[in-house]
């Protein structure tokens, strides 16, 4: 037995909700949500984590990494614009997002609660698309200012996050899209955007709880909700698109992701982790430091001086991270990885790497490398950096730098490369 609905009196009386307004800002979104979803894929996959367990930090994804591939190293900026997109993106969507859930309110309230199976569906993918909304947008803003406030790995919580509320939406667009389809041909937008508050008059009742029953008198137009929505976006764009566009952006960027230090000099750009914070001492880094490279059952180790003396490379690549910012290319120079897996027999074909950093804990001190990526002749153990050593805080004496892999897989203070290896347990 199907009951109709009876609408709910009280605080939600603006005459602007209605099936009209609800489709504007869900057609905005139908647009953004899946190019987010898309673009937040492609930088997981960046990681290469069915590589190795040390690269996975989502390892119970199942079925749902059947999309996975190896992340390749052309073009170099590939990374730099996917999760440049992604961070501002999502970012510039929030005001929209918020928005939509205003728009919305009324239905969480409307009475009774279920009316039929369809209905109760319908309500069900409602709860999950405002929960894994604002869970993600959340999230997602907190892992950009660095503030991990929520129990659990981000990256675990966001992915699981992302695959429910993508269902949500997908279920939300299949129940909802017929009466959409009509909302948005009920008016025409221009006229829309012509129509003065004077003249804004509520739509005409839906049967679904948006429209109210006793509408209060408009203070503002649909043409100025839709704008101060879309002056929220713009203001977000340039409070934050600096961080991956670069140039005079860069300087507007007051949403790039607090604490970050920046170094000076030739080494003047942003550091995500410095040695202090990685617990990385001077003696560690210091005269006794030295680079070991396995491989193939042989074992190399170099000093500072005599890694310097191997045949040198300078390779423009940016550095590209997880919270969206990212810098201009740098001019690194070092020893390629290939060269450095001929040192241990590895002189055709090189294989892939594992790659360990003097830092003892923390997340990311090792990482696994493709093949793809040692051959790849842009892929450095640098040391110097735009004509300069490199500062400790940016992996002096020796950090990774490949093209298009995410910032953390670029490795600093590395003292061992084992060839043939994807984990602790293969170069033992």
């Amino acid at each position: 037995m199907r009951f109709p609905p009876r609408p709910v009196s009280g605080p939600f009386r603006s005459p602007l909700r209605g099936p009209w307004l609800t489709s504007v800002f869900g057609s905005v979104l139908l647009v953004g949500l899946p190019v987010l979803f898309v673009t937040g894929l492609l930088s997981y996959a960046a990681y290469n984590p069915d590589l190795s367990h040390i690269n996975d930090q989502t390892p119970g994804k199942g079925l749902l990494g059947f999309y996975l591939f190896s992340w390749p190293t052309h073009p170099y900026w590939l990374y730099r614009l996917t999760q440049g997109i992604h961070v501002t993106l999502g970012i510039v969507l929030i005001p929209i997002l918020l928005a939509k859930l205003w728009s919305v309110v009324p239905k969480l309230f409307t009475l009774p609660p279920v009316r039929s199976l369809g209905h109760a569906l319908e309500r069900l993918s409602l709860l999950l698309l405002v929960g894994g909304g604002l869970f993600e947008f959340t999230t997602g803003v907190l892992n950009v200012q660095l503030d991990y406030l929520f129990p659990g790995s981000f990256y675990t919580l966001h992915f699981y996050g992302a695959w429910v509320f993508t269902g949500a939406v997908a279920a939300h667009v299949a129940l909802r899209m017929p009466q959409a389809v009509r909302a948005l041909r009920s008016r025409e937008f221009r006229a829309e955007l012509r129509t003065s508050t004077a003249r804004t008059r509520p739509e005409p009742a839906d049967g679904g709880g948006l429209v109210a029953a006793h509408p209060a008198e408009p203070t503002m137009s649909r043409r100025g909700a839709l704008g101060m929505a879309g002056l929220g976006s713009l203001v977000l764009f340039v409070l934050t698109a600096g961080q991956s566009i670069g140039g005079p952006l860069r300087r507007t960027a007051l949403l790039a992701p607090h604490g970050r230090d920046s170094g000076s000099g030739p080494n003047g750009f942003p550091i995500n982790k410095t040695a202090l914070k990685a617990h990385v001492r001077p003696q560690d880094i210091g005269e006794d430091w030295r680079l070991t490279v396995r491989g193939n059952g042989r074992t190399v180790r170099l000093t500072l001086g005599q890694l310097q003396a191997l045949a040198r490379h300078t390779a423009a690549l940016p550095i590209a991270c997880v919270e969206g910012w990212s810098t201009e290319n740098q001019h690194w120079q070092g020893v390629r990885l290939r060269d450095l897996a001929a040192l241990v027999g590895h002189h055709t074909d090189p294989p892939g790497v594992f790659v360990e950093s003097v830092q003892l804990a923390g997340s990311f001190r090792a990482v696994a490398l493709r093949a793809n990526q040692v051959r790849d002749p842009r892929s450095l153990l640098a040391t110097n950096v735009n004509g300069a050593p490199l500062s400790p805080d940016h992996g002096y004496p020796a950090r990774i730098i490949v093209p298009d892999a995410p910032g953390v897989m670029s490795t600093k203070w590395v003292r061992q490369l084992t060839f043939g290896a994807t984990d602790f347990e293969e170069r033992a």
